[in-house]
C-alpha cells in the first residue's frame, strides 16, 4: 500500500513511524513532513491545508490511504473531497469535523445527546457577555467559537480577566473569524484526562487513557501551550473510571449521531475533567492528539494501518488493540519564548547519539533538514515552536521519567527550554 500522512509536527511524525511498521505498507508520503519524517517517508512539499493540491497528488499518485494529523484539512472537508474521488481516507466528514472547528456546536450536540458538560451561554456581543458575567460569578472559561490552535480558550477568576478576554476575542479579533461567537462556561475544577477511542460508527475501539500538560513552565505555571508533555495511561483512570468515560461521553454521542444518520469514522479524542469521580467533557477533537499520540502509540502493539482500514470499512467490532504494558512519557523540547516569539534555524545536536538508547525515540515537529540525504553529518535546524518530542517506555512511571530526563541530556539547541516536570500528576497519584 502507499500511504499519505498530511501534517508536519510530532504527532504527525509518530504516526509516520507507526505506520511504517505495517506489514501492508511499501511505501509512505508526508506532506508536508519535517526534519524527521523524511528518514521513513517521502516529504512532499505541500501543506496541510492545500486540499486542492493533496487531492491531485494522491489521485497521481494511486494513493491507498491518506491520514490527516491536523484538524484544518478536516474541517474544511478534505475527506469529502478524498472520497468523492473514491479514495480511502482516515477521518470524519466535513459536517461532524465541526465537533472541533465549532465549540459552540459541540456544546449543542453534548446538550442534546445527555453528555456531561459544563453549564454554557454563548455571545457575540461584547456587552452582553459582560453581563452575563456579572450575573453568573467566577471562576468561568472563556472560549473562541472556532479554530485558535489550541490558544482559545481563556481561565478566568476575576471580572477583570473575564472582560479583558471578551474583549480581546470579540473586539480586538485576536483569534479572527474564530472569535466572531464565544462560549462562556462554567470552571469544572478537577482533574483533567484526555482519552481516544477509534470509531466506525457503530463500535467503539477506546485507546489507553493519557494525561497532557499545556502550561509552558513547570508546576503548571505560565501560559497554555498545544502541550508540553503528556503520559500514558493515566494512574488517574481506573478500569471503572474508564469504562463509565466511555459509556457517559462517548456511547450518547455516537449513537445519537448514528440515529440521524450521520455516521462518525475516525479518531474522536475527548478532553475530560474529573471532578468527585464524575467525567465532564471540556471538548471533543476529531483527529489524535499532540502531544498525546507521542505517548499512546510507542505502547500500541498492533498494526495501526489495519485497524483505520476497519474503521473505514466498518469492520471495528471484531477488532482488538494489543498494547505493550509499560508506562510511557513524553517531553517536548521548545524553542525560547515559546508560546511566544522565538527564533528559528538553531541546530540541533545529538540526534545520532540519542538513537543509541533503548525505548527511547524521539518525534520532530518544528524541524527540518537542510538537505535530506541519508548522511548521518545531515544537519537538522529548528522552524517551529515546539521542536521535539522525546518518549521513553518504563516498567513504571519513575523509571520511565528518569530515563526520558536522562535521555534529553544528549539533546541541545539554542534556547532550549523545556519542562522538568511531566508527569508529576501521575507519581502523586499512584502515591496517593
Amino acid at each position: 500500500m502507499k500511504i499519505l500522512v498530511v501534517g508536519s509536527g510530532g504527532r504527525e511524525h509518530c504516526l509516520v513511524w507507526k505506520i511504517f511498521q505495517s506489514s501492508l505498507v511499501d511505501k509512505i508520503y508526508c506532506a508536508p513532513g519535517n526534519g524527521g519524517t523524511f528518514k521513513i517517508a517521502e516529504n512532499i512539499n505541500i501543506q496541510a491545508d492545500d486540499i486542492d493540491s493533496l487531492l491531485e497528488f494522491a489521485l497521481k499518485e494511486n494513493i491507498d490511504l491518506t491520514v490527516v494529523g491536523p484538524e484544518v484539512p478536516l474541517v474544511l472537508g478534505i475527506v469529502d473531497r478524498f472520497e468523492q474521488k473514491g479514495l480511502k481516507i482516515f477521518g470524519p466528514k466535513k459536517d461532524l469535523a465541526l465537533l472541533e472547528g465549532s465549540k459552540i456546536y459541540s456544546k449543542e450536540v453534548m446538550l442534546k445527546y445527555g453528555v456531561p458538560t459544563a453549564d454554557f451561554e454563548t455571545f457575540t456581543e461584547s456587552d452582553e457577555a459582560k453581563q452575563y458575567v456579572l450575573r453568573k460569578g467566577l471562576p468561568l472559561v472563556i472560549k473562541a467559537d472556532g479554530l485558535a490552535a489550541g490558544k482559545g480558550v481563556i481561565l478566568c477568576d476575576t471580572k477583570e480577566e473575564a472582560f479583558q478576554a471578551i474583549d480581546s476575542i470579540i473586539i480586538d479579533k485576536q483569534f479572527g473569524d474564530a472569535g466572531g461567537k464565544i462560549i462562556i462556561e462554567d470552571l469544572i475544577e478537577g482533574e483533567e484526562v484526555s482519552v481516544l477511542i477509534f470509531t466506525d460508527g457503530k463500535t467503539i475501539l477506546p485507546l489507553v487513557s493519557s494525561q497532557d500538560h499545556k502550561r509552558a513552565f513547570d508546576g503548571d505555571k505560565g501560559p497554555n501551550t498545544g502541550g508540553m508533555g503528556a503520559y500514558a495511561p493515566a494512574p488517574l483512570v481506573n478500569k471503572e473510571s474508564f469504562n463509565q468515560i466511555i459509556k457517559e461521553a462517548f456511547k450518547p454521542l455516537i449513537e445519537g449521531l448514528s440515529q440521524e444518520g450521520k455516521v462518525y469514522k475516525g479518531i474522536l479524542y475527548g478532553g475530560l475533567m474529573i471532578k468527585n469521580n464524575q467525567p465532564y467533557v471540556l471538548e471533543y477533537n476529531v483527529r489524535f492528539g499532540d502531544p498525546e499520540t507521542q505517548a499512546i502509540l510507542p505502547k500500541f502493539k498492533s498494526d495501526l494501518v489495519r485497524i483505520m482500514l476497519d474503521t473505514i470499512n466498518g469492520d471495528l467490532e471484531n477488532t482488538a488493540i494489543e498494547w505493550d504494558n509499560r508506562f510511557c512519557i513524553s517531553v517536548v523540547l521548545a524553542s525560547g519564548g515559546y508560546p511566544g516569539s522565538y527564533e528559528k534555524n538553531k541546530q540541533i545536536f545529538g540526534l545520532e547519539q540519542i538513537k543509541k538508547i533503548k525505548d527511547v525515540f524521539v518525534f520532530h515537529a518544528g524541524t527540518k533538514a537542510l538537505s535530506q540525504s541519508e548522511s548521518e553529518d545531515n544537519k537538522i535546524v529548528t522552524t517551529g515552536g515546539r521542536v521535539l518530542t522525546v518518549v521513553s517506555l518504563g516498567t513504571n512511571i519513575k523509571e520511565a521519567q528518569e530515563k526520558v530526563y536522562q535521555a534529553i541530556k544528549v539533546i541541545t539547541f539554542d534556547k532550549m527550554f523545556y519542562r522538568k516536570d511531566i508527569g508529576y500528576r501521575a507519581l502523586q497519584q499512584v502515591n496517593l
